[in-house]
């Protein structure tokens, strides 16, 4: 299924096309963006003598949560740089990346186009639902052919379909997305900075998917820290290799003061255990936040792992991003 009117303008949820302010970031002014996001430590004692930090990224906007819009702010930019009408992306059903492109373009005044992985199935799902009523088009490719569609193949095939568009990867991680992320640590430092009792901090933990979060992150730190990426896929250790190209896209050069924790994928990209939805419950219990059981859940689960392992120092500062809410459902 296509939906949407070819180089359709964004519309409302009845169909109706809406006027738009401006095209890219320097139009975010009247968004309402929470930014800097919230920072606050969090009093667990199975931290044991470790200190953690929680940024609170979902809170930057409902609709632009997380490492969404500071991954999609400076490609925002550069579409409107280049007179780009339509952004072109991909993504799984329940991508939070499909949807928040979609927002971004009713937002700003771009068409959107969605290549989703896998087979059409109606009726849309919560996620492809809303985006679609923020005017993006949805198309659809198999397995086989997702897994090609960096080629050169089916970029073309695409281009001759949709015409020209402003291409954002899939998870919206480039250059300038990282470039996006690396904004992170000096924001976290001016907020720790400023506090009632000025602090700071050693580590910084993200969630990976793409490594564009993590590559950024990486890329920002002063001297003497350094970041952890939990890949939430199954054998996520080819992530190295994308975290490096992301840097030296976006940097020129890689840096060597990161890693990956491998181990709390729990079974893979979007699996769950009996294990993770009891953290998950504990947590919101304990703290009054439910983890994305996608993303962010693997993530602070493993840092609480890594505590108990005696992998942080004592008095280790650690700040967990939390880069967004949980996921509608199936």
């Amino acid at each position: 299924m296509d939906n949407g009117r070819p180089g359709g303008g964004p519309v409302d949820d009845r169909g109706r096309e809406v006027p738009v302010a401006g095209r890219g970031a320097d139009a975010a002014e009247g968004l309402g963006l929470r930014l800097p996001s919230p920072l606050g430590e969090i009093r667990d004692e199975r931290l044991g003598a470790v200190r953690l930090f929680l940024k609170r990224d979902d809170l930057i906007h409902a609709e632009l949560p997380g490492n969404k819009w500071r991954k999609l702010r400076h490609n925002l930019a550069e579409a409107a740089r280049l007179g780009a009408g339509t952004l072109l992306t991909f993504g799984g059903a329940y991508s939070g990346h499909i949807r928040a492109t979609a927002a971004a373009g009713h937002r700003f005044g771009f068409a959107t186009i969605g290549v989703i992985r896998g087979e059409e199935h109606l009726p849309l799902n919560p996620t492809l639902a809303r985006a679609a009523a923020w005017g993006m088009r949805l198309t659809y490719l198999d397995r086989t052919a997702y897994r090609a569609k960096h080629t050169p193949e089916v970029i073309d095939r695409l281009r001759a379909r949709w015409g020209e568009f402003y291409l954002l990867p899939e998870g919206g991680s480039n250059g300038l997305a990282a470039r996006g992320c690396a904004e992170l640590p000096a924001e976290i430092d001016a907020q720790l900075a400023t506090g009632p009792r000025p602090d700071a901090f050693d580590v910084i933990c993200c969630a990976c998917g793409t490594g564009g979060t993590l590559a950024g992150i990486a890329a920002g730190l002063a001297p003497g820290r350094r970041a952890i990426g939990f890949p939430v896929l199954k054998g996520g250790g080819f992530l190295a290799g994308e975290v490096e190209r992301l840097q030296r896209e976006g940097f020129g050069a890689a840096t060597s003061n990161w890693s990956l924790a491998c181990d709390f994928h729990f079974g893979g990209y979007a699996r769950r255990t009996p294990a993770l939805d009891a953290f998950i419950d504990d947590f919101a219990a304990r703290h009054g936040l439910r983890l994305d059981r996608v993303y962010t859940a693997k993530m602070m689960y493993g840092i609480y792992e890594l505590a108990a392992r005696g992998a942080f120092p004592a008095g280790c500062r650690v700040v967990a991003v939390i880069t967004g809410g949980p996921q509608p459902e199936s």
